[in-house]
């Protein structure tokens, strides 16, 4: 019988890799769901709702490893929990290839199939795998949430027999997942507003939400989205326009979302210091960015700082705040990946190694680290 392991993640981690729903999936295509127990309780998901779906609860996560065929985590897991599995087992979870390069050779030595989901193809059929789409959706929306918090003051307009209260100003850099669901929240909350991108595909997007499109729409602009829907990199003399741009119409601004990556590379500065300087004091900046560097110039990853009355707040893994809809989302997306890999007649693993999906994902296998984003590394 296949049999999956789901352990718990560390102490600084809220979500979990699997839910009572996808437990009830998974054991309806055949598979023994083993998972540790306490794994989902940070997620509010009981042992006792996991086991009244089928899911067999371990009392360590050497009971849960034992043998089993495939590891489901959210972080990347120690090579000594990959070892306890069956030889050549397959091992799902966000990796960060990019980062710890030693770690992620200490994990592909173990011979398992490592598959990083964070490297999930966009494309139309993997919608329902993509794990940076389902989490960016939560973390746009917490950060304007959180935003609205530290403001301290009304967002939407308000008229009152003492006088009007003025609605507040958001402005959302990068309009990626989260910057949408950003936009879309502030708008729910009734705040005026503007965001940002240098991809020429998200103005009709924006617009489409209710709110003001801010970029400098040069040659340079229309050209600037890969193949793939992510920004390129762009060049010195655009950045300086752009920047002349937002430093006009950011100190204006009540809250400010920054939301911009590149995948494997440190976050595009968007907000200087003097951009900073130039706010109102009580305003309020959040950055999405902040576990690549931040899209801010004076962004402290993990910590919320103060500089001249502007507070700028550098969150890291902002959905996991939500974790009760953020493991849900995840152990989602792992379900839908693993449909694909699984034969419900035979009810055991059987896996295409061409599939887009899998060559996309898949970054070490018989010992060696094979993605070509990274083998160069090696």
């Amino acid at each position: 019988m296949l049999t999956i392991a789901v352990t718990a993640e560390s102490a600084d981690e809220t979500r979990v890799a699997v839910s009572p729903e996808t437990v009830k999936k998974l054991t309806a295509m055949g598979a023994k769901v083993r998972v540790q127990s306490g794994a989902g309780a940070r997620s509010f998901f009981s042992d006792d709702a996991l086991r009244a779906q089928g899911a067999e609860i371990a009392g360590s996560a050497a009971e849960a490893l034992s043998g089993a065929d495939i590891l489901l985590k959210v972080r990347r897991p120690a090579a000594e929990e990959i070892s306890q599995l069956k030889p050549g087992a397959m091992v799902f979870s966000i990796l960060n290839p990019y980062d710890d390069r030693a770690g992620l050779e200490a994990l592909a030595a173990t011979k398992a199939s490592l598959f990083a989901m964070e490297f999930m193809p966009r494309i139309t059929r993997a919608q329902s795998m993509d794990v940076l789409s389902s989490q960016a959706n939560l973390a746009g929306y917490k950060a304007v949430v959180d935003g609205a918090s530290m403001f301290g003051q009304a967002l939407p307009m308000m008229m009152t027999a003492a006088g009007t209260v003025p609605a507040a100003k958001i402005f959302i850099m990068g309009v990626g997942v989260a910057g949408l669901q950003a936009i879309a929240t502030a708008r729910r909350l009734g705040g005026i507003v503007s965001a940002t991108d240098v991809r020429p595909a998200t103005k009709e997007q924006v617009q489409s939400l209710g709110a003001k499109f801010i970029a400098v729409e040069d040659d340079e602009f229309k050209q600037a989205q890969t193949a793939a829907g992510y920004a390129k990199a762009m060049s010195a003399e655009y950045q300086k326009k752009q920047a002349e741009l937002v430093a006009n119409h950011i100190k204006i601004q009540d809250i400010v979302i920054t939301t911009a990556l590149i995948p494997g590379r440190p976050a595009p500065r968007l907000i200087t210091k003097a951009m900073v300087e130039s706010m109102k004091p009580g305003s309020v900046i959040v950055d999405l960015a902040a576990e690549r560097g931040g899209n801010c110039e004076l962004t402290v990853p993990g910590q919320t700082t103060t500089v001249g009355g502007v507070r700028i707040a550098g969150p890291i893994t902002l959905a996991a705040t939500l974790p009760f809809n953020a493991s849900s989302l995840y152990a989602k997306n792992l379900l839908a990946f693993l449909e694909t890999m699984i034969d419900k007649k035979e009810k055991a693993l059987k896996v295409n190694w061409a599939d887009e999906t899998v060559t996309g994902t898949l970054v070490a296998k018989d010992g060696a680290i094979i993605h070509p984003n990274l083998a160069a590394a090696s």
